[in-house]
């Protein structure tokens, strides 16, 4: 990929589907040329001018950015080939990188393989950013299903990675609930479970699927789906919600698991999740609208709140913890929810000041029109959603890949759900 795309603000009489490709293509870039060099893996984070001055990458992130080049290849922006090669350089750190149990820390240094910490605490296994590795690495798998030496040696190397990774482990002890971290020097002391709705939706998933370590349904059931800030089923903007925390939360929660999960026709006893996404979406987009606090520039053209950088640090942005500050990623990621309110989102985020919203690596991070405060940073974790849930929309790729996985139907399966990709494909779930 060479030379710099225009900026959107230059093609807003074009169709609609020009102006998501043109906005998809660039923010991939951070994934690509925006990539930490000796390993390919993703930058937790970039700058709109210049590259960090250090090897730290997000092992959640670069899941997302495996995804990213799956959808690269599919619109010609990179060869097959150039694909399959980068593949193998960021494989290859992966492989070196100090695992625990399989599972691999929330950062880790992109030249070395060796674990960074989070936190005092947090130096060892991250169960949550590991599945989003994981969910990136098996859309690799299935999309990369050609018999030549090269493909088939890229799926046995994934799947050696997969296969190594012991869900079960971190039951703690057999109990009824994953457990996010474990440290080899503190073991289980951060002790914070994966419980109520969040983004550890698709831990659960892979964990029943596991073809080595998996986990029983009743750890999904007695775990995740428990607690006070599982179901909710009260209404917010006239809108009711079935799960999660008041006014739904960040909305990356309907983004993350549901890169590789289809949400569509998604069920289980608990939810239909294309309808608790939707009416998540809807939230947020209202409280915009509503704008309670009076921010300058919310409303119906510019809304989505979801965490991201701030002028005061990284915070979870959310409708009750609104300080002013939209994420384009929040309305980018969700045009399968709400596809109307994200292209006018779009078309207003494309208008304003072209050196301040857009660049490099697409649409920054963040941005407060109430502190005159734009982003001069980009996010792994934001800048992925964009370039995949956009695909889901346009096209369904990764969610097609995905849920096509044996392991996945098994998961899902196990769990309870239902989806219209079990039953496509029920033979390789009795298999």
């Amino acid at each position: 990929m060479t030379g710099n795309l225009a900026a959107p603000a230059t093609v807003s009489a074009e169709a609609d589907d020009a102006l998501l490709e043109m906005v998809q293509r660039q923010t991939f870039r951070y994934f690509w040329e925006g990539a930490h060099r000796p390993s390919g893996l993703a930058r937790d984070r970039q700058k709109t001018t210049g590259d960090p001055n250090n090897d730290l990458v997000a092992i959640g992130g670069s899941g997302f950015g495996f995804m990213a080049i799956v959808v690269a290849v599919t619109r010609d922006w990179v060869s097959r080939d150039a694909a399959l090669n980068r593949l193998g350089t960021m494989l290859s750190c992966l492989e070196q990188a100090t695992r625990f149990r399989g599972m691999f820390a929330h950062f880790i240094n992109g030249r070395t393989a060796q674990t960074i910490p989070f936190s005092r605490m947090d130096d060892g296994a991250d169960v949550v950013e590991s599945a989003l590795l994981f969910q990136g690495l098996l859309c690799v798998r299935q999309f990369f299903d050609r018999a030549s030496a090269v493909e088939r040696a890229l799926r046995e190397r994934i799947d050696r990675l997969w296969q190594e990774a012991e869900w079960d482990f971190y039951r703690r002890d057999g109990g009824n609930h994953l457990y996010w971290h474990w440290s080899p020097n503190h073991g289980f002391a951060m002790n914070q479970k994966i419980t109520g709705w969040n983004e550890g939706l698709i831990a659960y998933v892979l964990a029943a699927g596991s073809p080595s370590h998996p986990i029983d349904a009743d750890v999904y059931h007695q775990g995740f789906a428990s607690g006070p800030a599982f179901r909710n089923g009260r209404s917010y903007y006239g809108i009711e919600l079935p799960l999660g925390i008041d006014f739904g939360g960040p909305l990356f929660l309907a983004h993350y698991s549901f890169c590789g999960l289809d949400p569509r026709g998604l069920s289980d006893r608990y939810a239909d999740y294309f309808e608790q996404n939707v009416r998540h979406t809807q939230i947020n987009y209202r409280h915009c609208v509503a704008n309670p606090h009076g921010h300058k520039g919310y409303g119906p053209d510019c809304w989505g709140l979801t965490s991201s950088h701030s002028p005061s640090g990284y915070v979870a942005h959310a409708p009750d913890n609104d300080i002013g500050v939209i994420t384009p990623s929040a309305a980018l990621s969700s045009f399968s929810y709400t596809p109307e309110e994200a292209m006018r989102a779009l078309r207003s985020f494309s208008a304003k000041p072209t050196s301040r919203i857009w660049g490099r690596f697409g649409f920054v991070d963040a941005f407060s029109e109430s502190r005159n405060w734009f982003a001069r940073t980009y996010l792994a974790v934001n800048q992925g959603p964009i370039v995949i849930m956009l695909e889901n929309f346009r096209s369904g790729l990764l969610w097609d890949l995905f849920m096509a996985a044996p392991e996945v139907q098994a998961g899902l399966s196990k769990l309870g759900f239902t989806s219209p990709h079990l039953t496509k494909n029920r033979g390789l779930i009795n298999s």
